[in-house]
């Protein structure tokens, strides 16, 4: 009896297994496309990794590609303007997390305070505008406002008196122009999650805080913030595990011969090594070592965010 018993619960297991699947079939096949949407595109790329250890060559391939070790990895780190690059994509990075990761919640929290829902809805939609934006529309609306050749920054410039400002080819304009570019684009979408996030907060906590006479400001401070701290904690580990990917299309539309030294990033050097160059192994040695660096961090950084008894992505 025993043994019959033991036998029937993996079938009678596996029966109501398969009533579950069914009976959510349709999610499953929503869910579909995104599977396969990472299988094809970032999984099994992942294979390709091989060629950052060999001498790659497309007409033998990757079985008859010689085997060159760590080679490119070599030549990375002593490549003369690696510690250039290096520093350039992490300014910029320093600079997305100091300026542009705190915008969205402060825009969030300015919108959630907003009580008329006609003027709330009409500025969540201007801010997400952008976003729907290519990056060739963004700098080409920049370029025609900062070009000196009749543009409107520089008209109101002259006016004030000052002499023009060459925005586009200057070293030290690049990176403010850089990061208000992705203050424009992105901040409204950012709100998304954060609005989502406080909508979920019980609104008895905030009727109590007014019984005993907090402000709004005390509102936002002892209770809105405390409610998305999980939130922010995790988007942070996400954000910082991009350290080194900050987007190819955007520095080098903003890139030219007059800015490189401080425009040039690891993504830009990629596209000039891999495509242009023709360089397969090593730009993908650059991409392995970008995948690793972001890998580590962002392990590290949820291991941080445990043991500030946080949740962490994992």
């Amino acid at each position: 009896m025993q043994e019959a018993t033991v036998e029937r619960i993996p079938i009678a297991a596996g029966s109501e297994r398969k009533k579950r699947i069914w009976r959510n079939k349709w999610l499953y096949v929503m869910i579909a496309p995104g599977i396969l949407y990472f299988l094809i595109f970032k999984y099994i790329p992942m294979f390709g990794l091989v060629i950052a250890f060999q001498d790659f060559k497309p007409f033998f391939g990757f079985t008859g590609s010689e085997w060159v070790g760590f080679k490119h990895f070599t030549r990375l780190f002593t490549e003369p303007d690696f510690l250039n690059i290096l520093s350039n994509t992490l300014i910029l990075f320093g600079m997305n997390l100091l300026f542009y990761f705190p915008v969205p919640i402060i825009l969030a929290l300015m919108l959630n305070e907003v009580r008329i829902n006609f003027f709330k809805r009409l500025f969540q939609s201007l801010v997400y505008l952008p976003h729907f934006l290519s990056w060739v529309i963004i700098v080409s609306i920049s370029f025609v406002m900062l070009t000196m050749d009749g543009g409107i920054i520089n008209e109101l410039i002259v006016l004030l008196g000052f002499e023009k400002v060459n925005f586009l080819l200057s070293n030290e304009w690049f990176r403010p122009v850089y990061i208000i570019q992705v203050i424009w684009r992105e901040a409204g979408w950012g709100t998304i999650i954060y609005l989502a996030a406080i909508a979920s907060v019980d609104p008895q906590l905030y009727e109590a805080a007014r019984m005993d006479g907090a402000s709004r400001m005390r509102q936002v401070w002892h209770i809105t913030l405390p409610a998305i701290r999980s939130v922010i904690i995790v988007l942070l580990i996400l954000k910082i595990g991009d350290v080194l990917e900050l987007g190819f299309e955007h520095v080098y539309l903003l890139l030219n011969s007059m800015n490189r030294d401080v425009a040039e990033i690891i993504d830009t050097y990629v596209y000039t090594a891999g495509v242009r160059q023709g360089q397969f192994s090593y730009s993908t040695a650059i991409g392995f070592f970008k995948s690793l660096v972001g890998l580590v961090l962002v392990m590290f950084a949820n291991y941080l965010a445990k043991k500030m008894g946080e949740e962490g992505v994992y």
